[in-house]
């Protein structure tokens, strides 16, 4: 048994190392390079008698998980603000759809029932693929990309009630057929571990059972994880830290299943309520890892499912089916997309994301047949269409990144040239951090120009008679027509680390005599940038911070002007250091935290930095 397990670990983690590179040096994706390794090796993983199906429903565990990290990105109030198009949105597309299916499989001949059941299933879309295709691309915030996600979890929570509903839509006579199976397969005894806490109970005391176990996610996030941490920080061993990281986002996927809701829709709550943890990016980074590789076999999975055989012997009414499905559900995508006044791409990416079916499918074509609602050679065929839509969604999000947006992109770009603004300061990205830099400049009768990737912030700043352009900050045609040629400042304001730093490079190359202001997100993001050619770099939060430690110096004696010099001294040591530092993380291309050169600085020079800094506020405070 362990040489077999061995060899389907490699086997599948051989594929996706010789994959993933490939499909993504080809602009496909990771995804897809998951999905095409899974195809490949599908035959090997059944020749050596995996389970495929089991697998997978045991790698869906990363979706779990990064629905887990994305609550923890997530403000409760940013949750409360999106409650709009969580619940009319999601719940009219899930409506929609699964009435759209019914009346389409009602046509074809099928029974209302059954009809019904294949439009639950359909009606669901891919947490998994979706939300990893748009953090990938840098969409997750984009107007299409928040309308996306907001679907995607109504989506999470519709499936309770559907595996409340599917039960009543048993036919008499598949029921029949799968009593009869049971009586001559024998052989199952009634003993063993149930982790159903609400089987058997009547519906009051079920829903008592579900809202306690939702109270006690909430009660745990937001006051045990603290102290939990803490006593194992007292250990120092990191594979502590990752095993309780582990251990709390298993804690609550069971829970949930106990009470018979979604595991993916309890870890998401849970990380919403520890958001504003001081723990919250420990268990991001301990995390991360975990979820990367979960959903990466996940997707192989789902390429190495697919029945060729089958699909062979019915091809042409599969693919019309997968075809007819997300034609379909794009069209209902985009009339909630113009309903809901999402504009020009946005609408096209709400409405080509979310075409496929989910992974929650293969679990709703299981419990259909296990309920006698479906017969098993139709739901061999619909398990078919869920596998083959979602192979073919990072197809539809190539048809988007390569067909449609830079036709709505040349929009922008007509549209912008049509703005009469001569303005030399350019802010890219107008939240929390860019909106305060806009405005003090405004204040100061400075003419600026601002690019963001909102609609309302768009709707917002033309209100108050602003120029800005809506779209991409990230692209060469935007920024020219911005006038980037003729700025002399450009401010790097968007909140996406990956997408600044790329941005801050192009900047460096490409117009160099422009002058850049770069937000970082955090000190390494500090070193990305300076790496990237960028010198004018601001912390998001240390000037607030360093406002924090001059008030504790004067809380505890201190007069404001013998706080502002100590704070000034920190000030020009953390400066210069920072410098030094960045400066030797550039001489390697090791990642951040195996980064030989910046180790060896900071284990040569962090004593007697300290010593120096000790010494010179010490002198500072004897001559106050």
């Amino acid at each position: 048994m362990t040489a077999e397990f061995m060899f389907i670990s490699f086997t599948i983690f051989l594929a996706g190392m010789v994959a993933v590179p490939l499909a993504s040096r080809f602009g496909l994706g990771s995804v897809l390079g998951y999905l095409i390794a899974g195809i490949a090796i599908g035959p090997v993983l059944h020749w050596a008698g995996v389970d495929v199906v089991a697998l997978q429903h045991f790698t869906e565990f990363g979706v779990v998980m990064m629905l887990f990290l994305i609550g923890l990105e997530m403000q409760p109030k940013v949750l409360w603000a999106m409650r709009a198009r969580i619940f009319v949105m999601g719940g009219m597309q899930v409506g929609l759809t699964a009435l759209a299916v019914m009346a389409v499989a009602m046509l074809l001949g099928q029974p209302w029932t059954i009809a019904l059941a294949i439009g639950l299933i359909f009606a669901l879309s891919s947490t998994a693929i979706v939300t990893q295709t748009l953090n990938e691309k840098g969409l997750m915030r984009s107007d299409g990309g928040q309308a996306s996600f907001s679907v995607l979890l109504f989506q999470d929570i519709a499936v309770i009630p559907m595996l409340a509903l599917i039960p009543l839509l048993a036919l008499p006579e598949l029921m029949e057929a799968l009593h009869h199976g049971d009586d001559h397969g024998g052989g199952h005894g009634e003993a063993g571990l149930s982790l159903n806490l609400i089987e058997g109970l009547p519906g009051w005391q079920t829903a008592l059972v579900t809202l306690a176990a939702i109270g006690l996610v909430i009660v745990a996030g937001r006051y045990l994880t603290g102290p939990i941490f803490r006593y194992v920080a007292r250990a120092r061993l990191r594979e502590l830290f990752v095993s309780t990281a582990l251990m709390m986002v298993l804690a609550i996927a069971l829970l949930m299943t106990m009470v018979g809701l979604s595991p993916a829709l309890g870890t998401f709550l849970a990380g919403v309520v520890m958001a504003n943890s001081e723990y919250r990016h420990e268990l991001e980074s301990d995390i991360a890892p975990f979820k990367g590789i979960f959903l990466g076999v996940f997707f192989i999975t789902v390429g190495a499912s697919i029945d060729f055989g089958l699909l062979g012997e019915n091809l042409g009414l599969v693919v019309g089916m997968t075809l007819g499905l997300i034609v379909l559900k794009a069209v209902v995508m985009l009339g909630l997309g113009r309903v809901f006044r999402l504009a020009g791409g946005d609408k096209w990416l709400f409405a080509l994301g979310l075409a496929q079916a989910g992974e929650f499918g293969f679990v709703l074509v299981s419990f259909t047949v296990a309920n006698a609602v479906v017969p098993p050679a139709v739901a061999d065929l619909l398990l078919l269409v869920v596998a083959l839509s979602m192979l073919l969604t990072p197809a539809l999000f190539i048809l988007y990144d390569r067909g449609i947006a830079p036709r709505y992109s040349r929009q922008q770009v007509r549209d912008a040239d049509e703005i009469a603004s001569n303005a030399k300061i350019i802010i890219a990205g107008h939240g929390r951090f860019g909106g305060i830099v806009n405005r003090a400049l405004q204040a100061a009768d400075y003419a600026t120009t601002v690019v963001d990737y909102s609609n309302e912030q768009l709707a917002m700043l033309r209100r108050f008679g602003l120029s800005a352009y809506f779209g991409d900050a990230t692209r060469p045609d935007l920024l020219h027509a911005a006038g980037i040629e003729e700025a002399d400042v450009f401010v790097i304001a968007i909140d996406n680390k990956e997408a600044a730093t790329e941005l801050a490079r192009y900047m460096h190359e490409h117009h160099p005599k422009v002058h850049v202001v770069a937000r970082a997100i955090d000190r390494w993001h500090v070193y990305d940038l300076w790496a990237a050619g960028c010198r004018d770099i601001i912390r998001e939060t240390y000037d607030s911070s360093i406002r924090a430690a001059r008030s504790v110096f004067e809380a505890i004696g201190h007069p404001r002007e013998d706080a502002e010099k100590l704070i000034g001294i920190f000030e020009e040591f953390d400066r210069r250091t920072m410098v030094e530092t960045a400066q030797a993380f550039i001489q390697s291309d090791d990642p951040h935290s195996e980064n030989s050169a910046y180790s060896r600085l900071i284990r040569e020079n962090l004593g007697s930095w300290e010593a120096e800094l000790k010494e010179t506020m010490k002198q500072a405070r004897s001559k106050s």
